[in-house]
């Protein structure tokens, strides 16, 4: 059976594919330690479970608006004042099936064919997925350690042509954790207003701070506010990735299109998990997100550390998220069971069959001598799976 020219082009998602495996190896009856997962591992707050129990028993099982409830794009409208000083109006909001389904939507709406849409590089697997299903392409910068993976405003002038309609902003980082100061986004905003491109502002990791401070773009002043457009959601601040509550914020036209396109797709997101997600935005459970950040930073202490010290391998000491960007330069060209490491999806590989760790690769965030190790689990998998990866490069 044919499949269309954009469906044969489409790379399956690494960072799912590697935690697919490692779950259907544990279920195998290995003992796998997976640092693949993109999610926290602690449980939606009960205050947030109960307001979408109590939803279900009032009868909030019906549809919603394709775009989302009006009380939900309140409640985001009122977050972003609270948090960010930026006023929004419910017509300016598209609550979505999730902050990837919110990008999606988006670059369907704002890229025509031969369009460019740049990405720093390393970048979030999806970016260049979502821009190619959108007819576009994806223009890569290409960032470094020397620099903590963050783009420049003079790459960023080096990179924009004619043809480039978005620059993709994601701070704090998926995979880096690199944090942009206000300052480095005064400049990226100078050139963003003044050759009129969309700025894309993925803010999903934005509560996820160790180090700095959380800046949102479009607070830096009002032009580059209308030419933002902000992503977030619920999934990591309140570790509810699987109840798919995304949303997108900005010019009301782009905001309208996106619902519109959502009501030929999904419809509207999940009605009782919207009511719950008002909840949580309006009044967060802030002790338990507060207690989640702060073992992410011992996690990410001892991480870092670890890291450092195994052979081979080494680490910046990310900003922000649940990552390290580990660098496998060191491993690169060596041998092991008779297999010789060329890049990380060789390495990833070689960990998984013999020291039983899934790690998920660079080379899907543009990046192949690198791994990424979520420290989205708990301490003890961290200091044994960490313990395995040690072992394999000096014994193995």
């Amino acid at each position: 059976m044919k499949l269309a020219l954009r469906a044969q082009g489409i790379n399956p998602s690494p960072t799912l594919a590697i935690d697919a495996k490692a779950k259907q190896m544990i279920k195998d009856g290995l003992d796998i330690i997976g640092f693949g997962a993109g999610e926290p591992d602690f449980d939606t707050p009960e205050v947030i479970k109960d307001e979408a129990i109590a939803a279900l028993k009032r009868g909030d099982t019906k549809y919603t608006p394709a775009s989302g409830s009006v009380s939900l794009k309140e409640a985001v409208c009122f977050k972003m004042q609270r948090d960010h000083g930026l006023e929004y109006k419910p017509n300016q909001v598209v609550i979505c099936c999730g902050a990837k389904h919110a990008l999606y939507n988006l670059f369907q709406v704002i890229c025509d064919p031969g369009d460019e849409v740049i990405i720093p590089a390393p970048y979030w697997v999806s970016y260049s997925e979502q821009v190619a299903l959108a007819g576009a392409k994806p223009v890569f910068i290409p960032t470094h350690e020397a620099g903590c993976f963050k783009m420049t405003a003079e790459q960023l002038r080096s990179a924009i042509t004619g043809k480039t309609v978005a620059l993709i902003l994601n701070s704090p980082s998926n995979p880096t954790g690199a944090v942009y100061s206000r300052q480095e986004l005064e400049a990226i905003a100078a050139i963003a207003v003044e050759k009129n491109i969309i700025v894309v502002s993925d803010e999903i990791y934005e509560q996820l701070i160790y180090e700095g401070e959380h800046v949102s773009i479009a607070t830096i002043n009002p032009q580059i506010k209308d030419l933002t457009i902000i992503i977030n959601g619920v999934s990591k601040t309140f570790a509810m990735t699987g109840w798919r509550i995304g949303y997108a914020v900005g010019d009301a036209k782009v905001i309208k299109a996106m619902g519109d396109l959502q009501s030929h797709s999904t419809s509207n997101p999940t009605t009782f998990c919207q009511a719950a997600s008002v909840l949580a935005l309006k009044n967060p459970p802030q002790e338990k997100i507060t207690a989640m950040v702060s073992e992410f930073k011992r996690r990410r202490e001892y991480m870092v550390d670890t890291v450092n010290k195994i052979p081979g391998l080494s680490c910046l000491k990310p900003a922000g998220a649940f990552y390290v960007f580990a660098s496998i330069k060191g491993i690169i060209g060596k041998e092991y069971f008779g297999r010789k490491v060329s890049d990380a999806d060789g390495f990833a590989e070689l960990l998984l069959e013999h020291a039983k760790v899934a790690v998920v690769p660079g080379n899907g965030f543009g990046a192949p001598e690198y791994i990424r190790l979520s420290y989205a689990t708990s301490f003890e998998k961290i200091e044994k799976g960490l313990s395995r990866i040690a072992e394999f490069v000096t014994e193995g």
